[in-house]
């Protein structure tokens, strides 16, 4: 299983920046999703995650109503819709898939990890 996130980059604050999770895993939908990231010197923290079939997502505080997560089954392809970044927002951006069914936060719970992109997020 392999998870290649892409899409990060440097934005200006108030922009707008949408990341791609390509997984390849032979059966995608048997895996929810996640997105999560790591600011320099923090702790890696959920921003998102997506159930098995993309019906139920739940985002951190911190991004709600900013940040959209969504995936696209047919293409093995999870999401991340930033808007109204904020240079706190700046941070190593990471997928992780988890084999089941709901939702979790919980880091230990993925089973596979992505090698993350980083988005900078200028003010």
């Amino acid at each position: 299983v392999q998870l290649q996130a892409f899409g990060g980059g440097l934005v200006q604050a108030g922009g707008s920046l949408r990341l791609s999770c390509a997984a390849s895993i032979r059966t995608f939908t048997n895996y929810a999703m996640g997105w999560f990231r790591q600011a320099p010197g923090k702790a890696r923290d959920v921003v998102a995650v997506i159930s098995r079939g993309g019906g139920l997502t739940n985002c951190a505080d911190s991004v709600k109503g900013r940040f959209t997560i969504s995936r696209e089954n047919a293409r093995n392809t999870v999401y991340l819709q930033m808007n109204s970044l904020k240079p706190e927002d700046t941070a190593v951006y990471y997928c992780a898939a988890r084999l089941g069914t709901g939702l979790s936060d919980a880091e230990y719970d993925y089973n596979y990890w992505g090698q993350g992109t980083l988005v900078t997020v200028s003010s």
